[in-house]
């Protein structure tokens, strides 16, 4: 059996292969998986549980995953956190769940890749799930983990087909039989708190079998919930008392925690989604090319959500199959679905969608249509604050540093003004941003999250809704960068949905801009080509200097 007091003391000397070796060599020789896991079970919590879970957390982040082939050179910065937010997690799941995923990281062959790990690692752990989708299609990954993770976005494996019609019997009861539903034997899709398994049921409307699938919460959500919930508030707490560590605001990583905890709850809370289908179903109505499941609603409950059933592929997997010019049209669909729509909505709280993974975007190829999925993460915007971003996105995109700055300030929690520290602060930062920006570079929407990014982490503080768009825009972008390459035109995309529906219906286009909106961006798209100029003039002089610098013969 495993003496975790033995080894307890010598623990922190151990390289991480030496304390894989020994943690084999304590193992029972001989004994069953379920056996070796009470072993680990018991080794964690025993009086040196402690030691070895730390030893353990350091051989997973040094060896197993390591957070330099994690997190890309890019982002090296967010390296230190991100191994210290890795080694709390491990520090502090249950024995019940930490022990079977270590003894399946000490059995896996020595050559398995990092990757395989990785999905091996997170699995039933939904909060790191959702954060790997939210990465998957991050252009500055390691390939080889991009691929690995994109795997998240409809490629989760890790509940039964009986458990999952056990919960819909449960939760439905004699609807089943009232309604004469029938339940396919395999699970459709998995996603990380939920299994999607096809049906058929008589519909007493139209006296017809028709089809639709559930939606079910997975039965080891509500387990380990809890749990979840208690150690995103525990990394919240811990970056908030060492936030001097890293050189970031006191408020920033806490506050994202914070924000991650708030998102899994909605993620489990399915009557709210069920009410934000029909919402969403009501926003898109109008618009050709865009389906959004509709409910059935005789056959929902508090832990299983009835659907329409949609046809078509993920998106990223369909473009791949067409020639260029209908992957730009697809490209230019997912925006205007996922960003202009809600952007320009004409009602007073637009609904966005939050969580727009490839797995949940599903294209048909015949029909052209765009089907959006899972509304669980969802976010509201109001008409100034979507004003503000409107404005922000355009001013961007037309280079306008004032402009910018302004739409900034507006977005910001705390009033700030244009000529106090804050305020030149920002439009310092903005300025160096925009000059970055190669001028044969398309700005886009996804740029100006970036900015938002940027500033926030100088201190500055923006509203919750904000950074759930900012990590819509980072996983659209992504999407649209395998779909068309990096110059997707996301600003130019937002600019030609609002010209179209302005100039073939002014009555009925409702926009949150304002008359004086429009006159200062048609001030600013005056000026666009002396700008463009300038940056252009400056690139050039710079390249000159740096040839001048690097040939004796110049010099």
């Amino acid at each position: 059996m495993l003496d975790a007091s033995a080894i307890a003391a010598g623990f922190g000397q151990l390289a991480p292969e030496q304390l894989r070796a020994m943690l084999e060599n304590f193992l029972p020789q001989g004994a069953t998986a379920a056996e070796k896991v009470a072993a680990i079970e018991t080794g964690l919590q025993s009086p040196a549980g402690e030691s070895l879970r730390d030893a353990m957390a350091r051989w997973i982040v040094d060896e197993i995953v390591p957070v330099e082939r994690l997190v890309p050179e890019a982002y090296a910065n967010w390296r230190p956190p991100v191994r210290d937010a890795m080694m709390f997690v491990v520090a502090r799941l249950s024995p019940a769940r930490l022990a079977p995923k270590l003894l399946e990281q000490i059995e896996l062959p020595a050559g398995t890749p990092a990757e395989v790990r990785l999905l091996r690692l997170i699995a039933k752990v939904p909060g790191l799930q959702k954060l790997g989708q939210v990465i998957a299609r991050n252009q500055h990954l390691h390939p080889a983990l991009r691929k690995a993770l994109a795997r998240l976005e409809n490629g989760i494996r890790d509940v039964r087909p009986e458990d999952i019609r056990a919960i819909i019997q449960r939760e439905l009861g004699q609807k089943i039989e009232t309604y004469a539903v029938k339940i396919a034997p395999a699970i459709l899709s998995e996603a990380s708190v939920s299994a999607v398994v096809r049906f058929s049921w008589r519909n007493p409307e139209t006296r017809r079998r028709q089809r639709g699938v559930f939606k079910v919460l997975k039965p080891h959500i509500s387990q380990y919930f809890a749990e979840d919930m208690d150690y995103l508030q525990g990394l919240a707490q811990h970056f908030g008392d060492r936030h001097h560590r890293y050189g970031f605001p006191a408020h920033l990583i806490p506050d994202t925690f914070r924000k991650v905890r708030r998102l899994l709850r909605h993620e489990v809370n399915f009557s709210r989604e069920q009410k934000t289908l029909i919402e969403a179903g009501t926003l898109y109505r109008s618009m050709r090319g865009v389906r959004i499941p509709r409910l059935i609603e005789p056959l929902c409950a508090p832990a299983v959500t009835a659907l329409t059933e949609e046809r078509g592929i993920k998106v990223t997997s369909a473009a791949a199959r067409l020639p260029a010019p209908r992957r730009r049209k697809v490209a230019e669909q997912l925006i205007e679905a996922l960003i202009a729509v809600p952007l320009f909505a004409a009602t007073r709280d637009a609904v966005f969608h939050g969580d727009p993974h490839a797995g949940n975007l599903l294209y048909n190829n015949r029909t052209g249509e765009l089907a959006i999925l899972d509304w669980a993460l969802r976010e509201r915007l109001g008409r100034e604050e979507r004003r503000h971003l409107a404005l922000l996105f355009l001013m961007v995109s037309l280079r306008d540093p004032v402009g910018t700055s302004a739409a900034i300030v507006a977005l910001s929690q705390h009033p700030i003004g244009m000529n106090s520290p804050r305020g030149r602060m920002i439009h310092r930062t903005v300025a160096e941003f925009l000059g970055g920006i190669p001028p044969s570079n398309l700005p886009s929407a996804a740029d100006a999250m970036r900015l938002l990014e940027r500033v926030a982490m100088k201190g500055v503080r923006f509203p919750a809704s904000l950074i759930m768009l900012s990590k819509v825009m980072f996983t659209l972008e992504g999407i649209l960068a395998d779909i068309v390459g990096p110059d997707t035109g996301m600003g130019l995309a937002i600019a030609r949905r609002v010209a179209r529906h302005w100039l073939g219906n002014r009555a009925a286009f409702r926009s949150p801009l304002r008359t004086r909106d429009w006159l200062t961006l048609q001030c600013s798209a005056l000026l666009y080509t002396s700008r463009l100029w300038v940056q252009w003039e400056q690139a050039i002089l710079n390249r000159f200097l740096k040839r001048s610098k690097a040939s004796p013969a110049i010099a």
